[in-house]
């Protein structure tokens, strides 16, 4: 699959990628380069959150007394 870069360097990412990856306008996407690749990479807020959260403790009747 091809695309084209436009003015200022956007490109668009075709309708059916969009739908396929869950992509909606707004969304953040993670970017890096790789030898002579750019990858994204689709992220959503529960993914970062979970990944955040993974391996805190979480004592809750200890949080419910606060």
């Amino acid at each position: 699959m091809r695309v084209r870069v436009g003015k200022r360097g956007t490109i668009v990412i075709p309708k059916n990628v969009r739908e396929k990856l869950g992509i909606r306008e707004g969304a953040v996407l993670e970017l890096s380069v790789e030898g002579d690749r750019i990858i994204l990479k689709t992220r959503d807020l529960w993914s970062v959150l979970r990944e955040r959260g993974r391996g805190l403790r979480v004592d809750l009747e200890e949080a419910e007394r606060d």
